[in-house]
């Protein structure tokens, strides 16, 4: 009951937000907030969007099997911002345009901004419906009595929330929520900490020792090239994976572009990117220090990492109200990165595939039809199960954004035109090379494709439009 009463506050408190600063309805308010919105609220907003319910679940759960080794992605991360705030903000400012893939149209044409769009909506789509999956399953894990309900119901309740609070005015209200939505996440984060460190009888600086002084605690892989977790590729990987996933996802870059200025939105780039490495830091110590409640409780560690968070809170070593606030904290990570994934997919429907940026009436159906299509693909996936969500979702952008990469990169370095015809051709070629090269290497070489995946699919993309260009 304590977990239904925190979850029920905690989302009434978001539509109430929502009311408040919904002032404006209009497609304008939607699409960019007025431009009016404050460069630190973007900036800790996006934040607790780019967490999202995955890593509340699966950063503290890696530390089993890969230790710290994530946070040699995350330093790539900042690298990746400072590119994003140099390179592409500019020109997405000189667009002035409520989607970035008005610059592929500057660049290559109407089929070019299409194409991109396109390739955002199919990955973005699956993207946020793994996402909202996962609270979905694990809110059914932590409220006993939703055993009996129908999945369907429970994924219909998430999304009709969302629905609810960004139907009104979309990024004008997302911006703030968003706030809210960061703060509870990383206050649930804190005070889940210090109960586990409580019951291990540890004191602040006590726990700061046993996670740093852990086996856990390798943070860099010098060894062995070929693993995936080799400090180079992760490195190397993270830089270009903020590059992707946000300097060419309208999701990301929308808030941006509600930013009264370009310096604002440089300065929330920054910020924000500095910002991760203690945040994930905190999420892998987390980790830590639930194996070593694990270990002295006698409690089994789960097979797979997703599961160590969820399973502890279950076993009754820890407080009723720890669970509560392990529940709050996925639903708040998680509907900061869905909300701002319906609002943007809704956006590049209307603006980038229709080319009806005006039309209020498409925006509402849009907002809608969008909806629909994350609730059958929640769907499909409570069908086929999952694994490491967190992973599977990196490994989603490499194939997807792979092509973004390429149709950017080329834009930006070469003056060149492209035929109209071969740019849909190239952004479905470049992954299925890529899916038939890492098959093959798994299957007759040593080596294993991590996240640079990304950059092989990009590279082949951008060939493939030289190949064709005019």
């Amino acid at each position: 009951m304590m977990v239904v009463l925190a979850v029920a506050a905690y989302v009434v408190a978001l539509v109430v937000l929502s009311r408040l600063v919904a002032r404006r309805r209009d497609n304008e308010a939607f699409f960019r907030a007025g431009r009016r919105s404050p460069w630190w609220a973007v900036a800790w907003g996006m934040v607790g969007a780019s967490m999202s319910g995955v890593s509340f679940v699966s950063v503290p759960g890696m530390v089993g099997a890969l230790g710290m080794t994530y946070l040699q992605t995350c330093f790539g991360f900042i690298a990746g911002y400072a590119a994003v705030a140099w390179v592409l903000l500019p020109i997405y400012y000189r667009t002035n345009a409520a989607s970035i893939y008005a610059f592929l149209e500057s660049r290559f044409g109407r089929v070019a901004r299409r194409t991109g769009a396109a390739t955002f909506v199919v990955g973005k789509s699956i993207g946020a419906a793994v996402r909202l999956y996962l609270v979905c399953v694990l809110l059914v894990g932590f409220v006993p009595w939703l055993g009996g309900v129908p999945f369907a119901a429970v994924a219909a309740c998430v999304l009709a929330l969302v629905w609810t609070y960004t139907r009104r005015s979309g990024l004008g209200a997302i911006v703030w929520t968003d706030c809210l939505q960061t703060l509870v996440l990383f206050a649930c984060l804190g005070a889940l900490t210090w109960a586990v460190a409580d019951r291990l009888g540890l004191d602040v600086a006590e726990a700061w020792r046993a996670v740093v002084d852990s086996p856990m605690a390798r943070v860099w892989e010098t060894g062995d090239f070929s693993s995936r977790q080799h400090w180079a590729k992760q490195v190397v990987s993270g830089a270009f994976i903020v590059v992707v996933m946000t300097g060419l996802d309208q999701d990301m870059m929308q808030k941006n572009l509600s930013c009264r200025s370009l310096r604002e939105a440089q300065k929330n780039m920054l910020v924000c990117g500095l910002a991760f490495v203690p945040a994930n830091a905190a999420f892998l110590g987390l980790g830590v220090l639930l194996h070593a409640l694990c270990a002295a409780e006698g409690l089994a560690v789960p097979v797979r990492g997703d599961d160590l968070l969820p399973m502890v809170c279950a076993s009754g070593v820890l407080a009723d109200w720890v669970g509560a606030l392990a529940a709050v904290g996925i639903s708040a990570a998680a509907l900061s990165s869905a909300d701002s994934a319906l609002a943007a997919l809704t956006t590049s429907v209307c603006v980038d595939l229709a080319g009806r940026p005006a039309d209020e009436g498409l925006r509402r159906v849009a907002h809608v039809g969008v909806a629909v299509v994350l609730f059958v693909l929640m769907l499909a996936f409570r069908w086929v199960g999952s694994g490491s969500v967190l992973d599977a979702v990196y490994t989603l952008v490499a194939y997807t954004y792979g092509p973004l990469l390429g149709l950017f990169g080329f834009g930006l370095a070469s003056r060149r035109g492209v035929r109209a015809a071969a740019v849909p051709l190239v952004c479905v070629a470049a992954p299925a090379v890529c899916l038939a090269l890492d098959l093959w290497t798994q299957q007759y070489t040593a080596y294993r494709f991590g996240y640079e995946l990304l950059l092989l699919n990009g590279g082949l993309t951008a060939l493939g439009l030289w190949a064709a260009r005019k």
